[in-house]
């Protein structure tokens, strides 16, 4: 097997150093958050045995979902859609160092900044919306 080179190997650190500051900021916010998430569920759920709430969870935690992150909007006429050709530049509504929407099936639930790791893209979530925001945004 081929030796990584120190390049990759840099890059190898930064995933890896990104992932556990990822791991740590998850493990640090799950707790925080299952007690809220719980009682929220148990009283959407109508059901105050924890059990039969928990089942109900993990009922739904297979289901897939679409993910989008959005950088910004933009309108514009069909005509100059039409006239769209490479290289052409779309100006968003959107502000340089704005954070950007997380979006799951449509509905926000985060907010976040671009991270670039060995020329990939992602998003370092910077503030996410509480499980009892996001349900009652569900029942608008």
């Amino acid at each position: 097997m081929a030796e990584d080179t120190p390049t990759q190997s840099n890059a190898l650190d930064d995933w890896g150093a990104a992932m556990a500051e990822q791991a740590q900021s998850e493990t640090q916010s799950l707790a925080a958050s299952q007690s809220s998430a719980a009682n929220v569920f148990k009283d959407f759920a109508g059901d105050s045995s924890t059990g039969t709430t928990q089942n109900d969870i993990e009922f739904i935690l297979d289901i897939p979902v679409q993910l989008t992150v959005e950088l910004g909007r933009a309108k514009i006429a069909i005509k100059n859609l039409l006239q769209l050709a490479q290289g052409s530049v779309i100006e968003l509504d959107g502000l340089a160092g704005e954070p950007m929407d997380v979006l799951v099936n449509g509905c926000l639930i985060a907010q976040g900044e671009v991270v670039v790791v060995n020329d990939k893209f992602g998003i370092r979530l910077t503030d996410v919306i509480s499980p009892a925001e996001r349900i009652r945004k569900l029942n608008r």
